[in-house]
């Protein structure tokens, strides 16, 4: 009869077998060092896919939020708009983050932060496009636009979301002409919606101070789709006539084509 061995496949999956499982001590060191690679090479892959453009980006807004006096020429001014663009500069600022950017595995930005390097609530965000605006119930520092006729594609519907308008524990920087429970209320473009904040849910981490911009698709019913899922959102670029697609993006400041 055959000997068994003493490594079977159920004892090598259990933690730590596989691991001593006759191997030499100078091999195991070899192994973990290479797995220690494998881990760290994979993290890097899914976190920064872009990492020479993105660690740019990451580094020009730092040094706006320090010192936006130094990069005037970065920023952008709200009702303002580039040539042969359907929608308006909805607030002062630089834009730092771009849509498709990747903040983690599985984590790509769905539209654009725009930092006002101000502190929270002094900086005005407008609409860039007229529409009807819905702010649920529970919404602390988010607005959203629906637009029926989309400029770009007629005979589609999208939406315009804004975001972090409220200050680190949520005290609300949207104007009051747009309390939670406001459902389908006509504005036009232009209108004061509210002001740049840094909120994100967590007290003890806030946000720079910004406004996060993204436009997303209507379900089918008239109805907006999840937001935080990039696949329900579309790319900016040609409804302001800037280059805000990370994907295409290769570091440039992002100002009118």
């Amino acid at each position: 009869m055959k000997k068994k061995s003493k490594y079977s496949f159920q004892s090598f999956l259990k933690p730590g077998n596989w691991y001593n499982c006759g191997v030499k001590p100078g091999a195991k060191l070899l192994l973990s060092i290479i797995i220690v690679l494998v881990f760290v090479a994979v993290y890097f892959y899914f976190m920064y896919p872009r990492s020479s453009t993105g660690a740019s980006r990451t580094a020009r807004v730092l040094s706006w939020i320090q010192n936006p006096e130094i990069n005037k020429d970065w920023s952008v001014k709200a009702g303002e708009y580039c040539s042969g663009a359907p929608y308006a500069i909805p607030t002062d600022g630089f834009i730092g983050y771009l849509w498709g950017d990747s903040f983690g595995p599985g984590r790509s930005h769905q539209g654009i932060d725009i930092f006002s390097g101000e502190q929270p609530g002094k900086t005005p965000v407008v609409a860039a496009y007229s529409g009807y605006l819905t702010r649920l119930p529970e919404w602390k520092s988010a607005i959203i636009i629906r637009i029926p006729e989309d400029p770009i594609q007629p005979g589609r519907q999208i939406w315009v979301y804004y975001s972090h308008m409220a200050d680190a524990r949520g005290n609300s920087f949207i104007s009051s002409e747009f309390p939670p429970g406001t459902y389908e209320v006509f504005v036009s473009t232009g209108t004061l919606l509210g002001y740049q904040g840094n909120y994100s849910g967590n007290p003890a981490r806030p946000t720079g101070v910004h406004l996060h911009l993204s436009i997303v698709l209507d379900n089918g019913e008239g109805y907006f789709l999840n937001e935080l899922d990039i696949e329900n959102t579309l790319d900016p670029s040609a409804y302001f006539q800037m280059n805000l697609n990370a994907n295409v993006n290769t570091g440039e400041v992002p100002r009118c084509q």
